[in-house]
């Protein structure tokens, strides 16, 4: 269940060290984003022409993105066409609102509920429960985290930040089953209580991973069974989506397929990759009675006119996450919001407005690894520099930084003074350190040894060890 909607939050300097100093955090993360960005280059590795399936697929999106109203308006037709009930949200109240007049409508009390990060966004299950209606969360990573009353802190991972001896005693507590920490056994406890719910479910709600506007198809992606039994077993199937969640043709949902199950999970293919159509047609064994899409802009038509209107292309594969050093060292729920990472720096404060969230594209040391594994080839640091500087317009920094920046443009651009002055910095750090290390140092420099310790300079250095080397041969 995600958080309410005016659940108040600390500010993002203290949410951040928090993190930092919480070590079992740094284990789980260490551990997943290493497994997964390992198994994307293998996986990428393996599908031939990698690099231009991702420059047209990125074409694709990005020429989407220049007519979105036109491609939409045709989406639009297709989807009625083939039997859909199409619903517009300008924002998460209207959102939320269509989805429990859908459910009222239909008599409504459980509901079975697949991923979907639009509904994140908008805080539906909240206000699903406000109007009396029973919500299960069927992913298995966001069922344990409704059941702890926690928040998702990874596109795809939702309990990354979890061990699995916290998920056995949240089970064991909130369901009241045996404690245990075998992950295979806690599987098999949410696989009976969730077989239940489907049975029992009256309307299912799943999110969309693309919609093709050439036929009107709908394609969500999952590894578990559950994304096709919330949308196959109840009467009523509601999907949501953000409204530029579409691709123009199926040789484009190939392509998009092909890369996020590399990116995300470092497979070839999802394990359930599934295709919708419309409701149940007579013939049909099985399926909805009625199939509802609801799409969603929220802020999305605002970004279509400034300059990081790219983002729009993300496809949601959280690649970026599991490159970029600072979710590694934070996690997701420092973010604050529903989008973590690289990618929640630049969609949270497009979408809610820079406020109390101006200080997320700063997050990034601007390495440049969430540009390099994007699937798509988003320009994120362009993207965060944008912020970046729109905020510091709003709200210049602090002014030790705006004078140390300005000493170093002075020095920097001089090499004698560079030169010097490296040498002075070289020797102090090296005065500070012990065994090595300089686990503590002035001014703002204190702000990285607080949370790791910093390696001591080499007395000589690479260019003066080449010269003296040179001298001899």
């Amino acid at each position: 269940m995600s958080a309410a909607p005016d659940a108040p939050l600390p500010p993002f300097a203290e949410r951040a060290r928090a993190a930092v100093k919480n070590e079992k955090l740094h284990i789980a993360l260490g551990r997943a984003t290493d497994a997964l960005g390992s198994r994307r280059s293998t996986a990428l590795g393996s599908l031939p022409n990698s690099d231009l399936v991702r420059d047209v697929a990125r074409k694709a999106k990005m020429d989407m993105l220049h007519d979105l109203a036109g491609h939409l308006e045709r989406f639009e037709e297709r989807l009625k066409a083939n039997g859909v009930h199409v619903h517009w949200a300008e924002n998460s109240a209207q959102l939320n609102q269509i989805v429990v007049d859908i459910g009222r409508k239909n008599g409504v009390k459980r509901i079975v509920k697949g991923k979907s990060m639009a509904s994140e966004e908008t805080h539906l299950n909240v206000a699903l429960e406000g109007a009396g209606m029973t919500v299960v969360e069927t992913d298995l990573g966001e069922y344990i985290v409704q059941l702890a009353k926690d928040r998702p802190s990874h596109i795809i991972l939702p309990i990354i930040h979890m061990t699995r001896e916290e998920i056995g005693k949240v089970m064991h507590e909130q369901i009241h089953v045996p404690y245990s920490d075998d992950t295979q056994t806690l599987a098999g406890y949410a696989r009976v209580r969730l077989r239940e719910e489907f049975l029992r479910a009256d309307m299912g709600i799943t999110g969309t991973n693309f919609g093709v506007v050439e036929n009107g198809t709908l394609c969500i992606v999952t590894n578990e069974g559950n994304g096709r039994m919330s949308s196959t077993m109840p009467r009523v199937h509601v999907m949501i989506m953000g409204m530029e969640r579409i691709v123009p043709t199926m040789h484009d949902l190939d392509l998009a397929l092909k890369l996020l199950a590399r990116s995300a999970t470092g497979q070839k293919l999802t394990v359930y990759t599934t295709m919708f159509r419309g409701p149940r047609r007579p013939d049909d064994e099985d399926g909805p009675q009625e199939l509802h899409v609801v799409l969603l802009d929220n802020g999305r038509a605002n970004l279509l006119g400034g300059e990081n209107a790219e983002i729009l292309g993300c496809i949601r594969c959280g690649a970026c996450l599991n490159a970029c050093p600072v979710y590694k060292s934070i996690g997701g729920h420092a973010y604050g919001d529903t989008y973590p990472g690289p990618i929640g720096s630049i969609l949270t404060p497009e979408l809610r407005g820079k406020g109390e969230w101006k200080d997320l594209p700063g997050a990034s040391s601007l390495c440049g690894a969430c540009r390099d594994v994007c699937p798509v080839r988003l320009d994120i640091p362009r993207m965060l520099l944008v912020l970046r500087n729109e905020g510091n317009k709003e709200k210049p920094a602090q002014l030790e930084l705006r004078l140390g920046m300005k000493v170093f443009r002075t020095i920097a651009s001089r090499p004698g003074l560079y030169k010097t002055a490296a040498a002075l910095g070289r020797f102090g750090l090296r005065l500070l350190s012990k065994n090595g290390w300089v686990k503590w140092a002035p001014g703002l420099a204190g702000g990285w040894t607080q949370v790791r310790d910093l390696k001591a300079p080499a007395k000589k250095t690479f260019q003066q060890l080449f010269r003296e080397r040179k001298a001899k041969a």
